[in-house]
């Protein structure tokens, strides 16, 4: 990618340029264009076409809408659906029940469970009940395992989408220090993970954090994933930084104040159009891996 270079302003003064931004929209497309070409041919070569069952439990508009955006991307790829929504007051067991059925479904290759789930339900058994060659989301202890110990297997959309998106910028990880801000199962650890495994120092912090500020302002590259609107403020940066916001917060904001991390970052990802294409474009990509995998393991046991 080429470098940015000084600006001069009207006093002659030397001023740095705003970050470069880190669009996911067109790489998620192009990776949306490439698993619909291994779908048909898939369809085409056996007869089966890969099918993603999503499940809501409860009627969060936000999760509801989601979840049709996820659907009729999946149409867009050659990827058929399966809707299961279930009632708000629905217990652990039920909901375990139901994604075991899923799992055993030779006709689903991929499931995905909306989350957050309603308060009641042990989310992490309802994530261990997806079969791990389904779980197209990365969301279950064995694909953490895999994220972990750099084996095969599915990673978590959203983290695997923001390595895609550093790998497309070339932004160097070897040897970087990247400061995750969150520590989620599904989002800042396995990010961090991910990270690791491709040689960069990580550093996680969290709300028990002391001095975030300044560890923060140590980060090559930093990934904010905690929910919180504007969190991280431009002088918490070290200059040039490369700034992932993972956030998605009420009025499209994210976790990053963006007008002043743009003053200080090299590169930056817009809130929205940056992570979150990514997120639904690996998501996609891994369901028609998962029904490769599991077509061709039904044609070996045949």
């Amino acid at each position: 990618m080429t470098q940015s270079t000084p600006t001069q302003s009207a006093d002659n003064a030397t001023t740095q340029p705003q970050a470069r931004l880190m669009i996911g929209t067109e790489l998620a497309a192009e990776m949306v264009t490439k698993a619909a070409v291994r779908a048909e041919a898939l369809r085409e070569r056996t007869g089966v076409q890969p099918c993603l069952a999503t499940v809501l439990v409860g009627d969060d508009p936000a999760s509801a809408t989601y979840v049709r955006m996820k659907q009729n991307r999946s149409k867009k790829a050659g990827i058929g659906s399966r809707s299961v929504v279930l009632p708000a007051e629905t217990t652990t067991e039920e909901l375990v029940a139901e994604l075991t059925k899923l799992s055993e479904d030779p006709e689903v290759h991929g499931i995905l469970l909306q989350h957050p789930v309603p308060a009641q339900i042990d989310e992490r058994a309802a994530f261990e009940a997806i079969a791990p060659a389904k779980d197209v989301d990365g969301v279950t202890m064995h694909a953490f395992a895999a994220m972990a110990f750099g084996e095969p297997g599915f990673r978590s959309c959203t983290p695997g989408g923001i390595l895609r998106l550093l790998e497309a910028y070339e932004v160097p990880l070897s040897g970087a220090h990247a400061v995750v801000i969150g520590r989620s199962p599904i989002l800042g650890k396995p990010a961090g993970m991910l990270l690791l495994a491709s040689n960069a120092t990580v550093t996680y912090t969290h709300s028990r954090t002391k001095d975030l500020a300044d560890i923060v302002r140590q980060a090559d590259i930093v990934v904010a994933a905690v929910g919180k609107a504007n969190f991280v403020r431009g002088s918490w940066l070290k200059p040039g930084a490369v700034v992932v916001d993972a956030g998605y917060n009420e009025g499209n904001v994210g976790d990053v104040h963006f007008e002043e991390a743009t003053e200080v970052a090299s590169l930056i990802t817009p809130v929205p159009g940056g992570v979150g294409p990514m997120t639904i474009a690996l998501l996609l990509e891994q369901t028609v891996d998962a029904a490769e995998a599991q077509t061709a393991a039904g044609t070996a046991s045949v």
